[in-house]
């Protein structure tokens, strides 16, 4: 396994830890924590607020560096605005994690335990994910 295949590999295998210690992959947990309205679990708050300081601490040492350890450069988003298909994913997003009780990390993880929901769930991004690209695609073909 080369190098940067194993990074991928240990970091995968950190993050779907910290989503099942988490409860993350959890979807009642998860729907448990948007209920503001009624049985409220501010648990996840708890998690989220946590991850922040510790992304901030990843974001910089990377920008300590000229390059990542496996690549020749880093690829770091270069638009700054919003504009109507960022805020239309990310409606998207929200209402399908409302509604189901999981975003895609967290359904991978579930999902490689067994749970028919997730399965269900990663089945649909993926075929909206491929529903995407073929409007990209067809979009961009003269």
């Amino acid at each position: 396994m080369r190098g940067h295949h194993f990074a991928a590999f240990i970091a995968g295998l950190a993050f779907g830890a910290g989503l099942l210690l988490a409860g993350m992959a959890n979807p009642a947990k998860v729907l448990a924590f948007l209920d503001l309205a009624g049985h409220w679990d501010p648990s996840l708050a708890l998690v989220m607020g946590a991850a922040i300081p510790v992304s901030a601490m990843g974001v910089y040492l990377a920008r300590q560096r000229s390059a990542p350890f496996f690549a020749r450069a880093f690829q770091l988003p270069t638009r700054r605005t919003l504009d109507k298909r960022l805020v239309l994913g990310a409606l998207g997003f929200g209402i399908g994690w409302g509604l189901a009780g999981f975003c895609p990390g967290p359904a991978l993880v579930a999902s490689g335990a067994g749970s028919a929901k997730a399965m269900t769930f990663v089945a649909a991004m993926l075929s909206g994910m491929l529903i995407f690209e073929g409007l990209e695609r067809r979009k961009a073909s003269p």
